[in-house]
């Protein structure tokens, strides 16, 4: 039997623990989506307690909290910090097969030397250990934590009326090392069928200086908005789509549909849809021409709990897979594209696991010798980055692409300490080589093999969003 949480947990042949210790281990990261406020960056934000820097906006724990049966007081209430903290200790041994359970107890020994188990019985003793760091070691900042962590670059995600103040302050510093690059996220601009889009236009008009009447005049401004991104080191884009649509119409209907949505008359799926294309479209033409990455995230029910979305409002921890036929309007959105030689570098994530393989074999039918890995299939995104679901979509993209240009693991998080999740990420990845080549899959050749895992844990990025 082995110990849980060993030098070689998760390792569990030879090979991939060669791979891991010698290749995987000592490689940088690149954080190219992520939720990280700059503000606290530029800052350098010391957290006062262990609430703070782990269960606050963390979805997830909130989620375990609630299926456990905790009062929301505890856990985005007006609980105390400390009782938050013991309720989620209590919940958290019940937590066998969740990633969770691993990324915690990662996160425990690499950031607050901690190599005993979080539960009832240790709250206090973990509470006090893990609030004297924060408050007292100069590494545990947010820079602090950021460095000790081999960051090289960290992506945030920004709306396109954003100053991005704190992105120009951070990137005049010569004193802090590590890339914090803007990343366009034009959502509210786009889906007009979901709440604040009149409002948004508005606040879209003000930065710009533009009088929004026609979809040609959204365009106008979302290009000027994207020239403002890129001159501050912008490197891609992210699009949170519940499903991915591609519908071409004329100016006239997309305009339509537009001045319908802020008069806040009810517009069709149909009348949704071609003008998000329209938008769409013209935003992946302007990403191309600047060498931008485009992200492509589908299949998430958001808010379907109407109570605690009227309670709560929305990103509060209560989305969930959802079953969407995006395949077909994929294939279109980027042929169109393609034909008119504007497809840019594009990421597609699915929520539903059921996508991978259609994910897959849409890559071969759109890459390009501009880059390898050009159209990527990305890590496995929210509830599917477990140990399961990270195996299942590498042995998706192995077995139907080319997984040695893979770009690897991001966080997609708002917490500090979840570099640990590139480490559980690395361990599955060497874990799963490493039963291929002592299955007789692939031969021992540890430096191919070496010089694989590195490009997956860290070199692909860097090429890909030419940091």
């Amino acid at each position: 039997m082995n110990t849980f949480l060993t030098d070689d947990f998760l390792l569990d042949t030879e090979t991939a623990k060669a791979l891991y210790h010698a290749y995987a281990a000592k490689m940088p990261i690149a954080d190219y989506h992520c939720h990280i406020d700059p503000k606290d960056i530029w800052e350098d934000r010391r957290f006062e307690n262990i609430t703070q820097i782990w269960l606050g906006g963390d979805h997830y724990k909130w989620r375990l909290m609630r299926s456990n049966g905790v009062e929301e007081k505890y856990i985005t209430g007006d609980a105390s910090d400390w009782e938050k903290f013991e309720k989620f200790a209590q919940t958290l041994p019940r937590a066998i097969g969740n990633p969770m359970y691993h990324w915690c107890h990662l996160e425990l020994k690499n950031y607050f030397g901690y190599t005993g188990v979080l539960n009832g019985e240790t709250a206090r003793e973990v509470w006090e250990l893990c609030n004297d760091k924060l408050q007292h070691d100069p590494a545990m900042s947010a820079r602090g934590l950021i460095l000790g962590s081999n960051v090289a670059m960290v992506g945030t995600t920004d709306d396109p009326c954003s100053g991005l103040i704190w992105h120009e302050k951070l990137a005049a510093d010569s004193s802090f090392p590590v890339q914090v690059c803007p990343s366009f996220r034009p959502d509210p601009a786009v889906n007009l069928h979901k709440s604040g889009f009149a409002a948004y236009l508005e606040q879209l008009e003000k930065t710009t200086g533009r009088t929004i009447a026609t979809v040609d005049d959204v365009r106008a401004a979302l290009s000027d908005r994207i020239a403002f991104f890129d001159a501050h080191g912008c490197r891609s884009a992210d699009h949170g789509l519940d499903y991915v649509m591609c519908r071409e119409v004329s100016d006239e209907a997309a305009t339509a549909a537009m001045n319908k949505a802020r008069l806040g008359e009810p517009i069709t799926r149909e009348e949704a849809e071609g003008y998000q294309t329209a938008v769409i479209l013209h935003c992946a033409r302007e990403y191309r021409k600047l060498g931008w990455v485009m992200q492509l995230h589908f299949s998430c029910m958001r808010n379907p709990n109407s109570r605690m979305m009227a309670q709560l409002g929305p990103d509060t921890g209560f989305d969930c897979i959802a079953v969407t036929d995006s395949c077909a309007a994929t294939y279109r959105l980027m042929d169109a594209l393609e034909r008119e030689g504007n497809l840019p570098k594009t990421v597609l994530y699915s929520l539903n696991p059921a996508d991978n393989e259609w994910i897959d074999t849409l890559l071969g039918a759109f890459q390009g010798p501009e880059t390898a890995g050009k159209i990527q299939h990305g890590s496995a995104w929210w509830f599917n980055d477990n140990k399961t679901g990270m195996t299942e979509q590498l042995t998706s993209l192995a077995n139907l692409s080319v997984l040695g240009n893979f770009i690897g693991m991001l966080t997609d998080s708002r917490s500090l300490l979840s570099y640990a999740r590139h480490e559980y990420f690395r361990r599955v990845l060497c874990a799963l080589l490493g039963r291929w080549v002592e299955n007789g899959e692939y031969p021992r050749d540890m430096i191919t093999l070496g010089g694989l895992v590195q490009d997956i844990c860290f070199n692909n990025a860097k090429r890909y969003f030419n940091l």
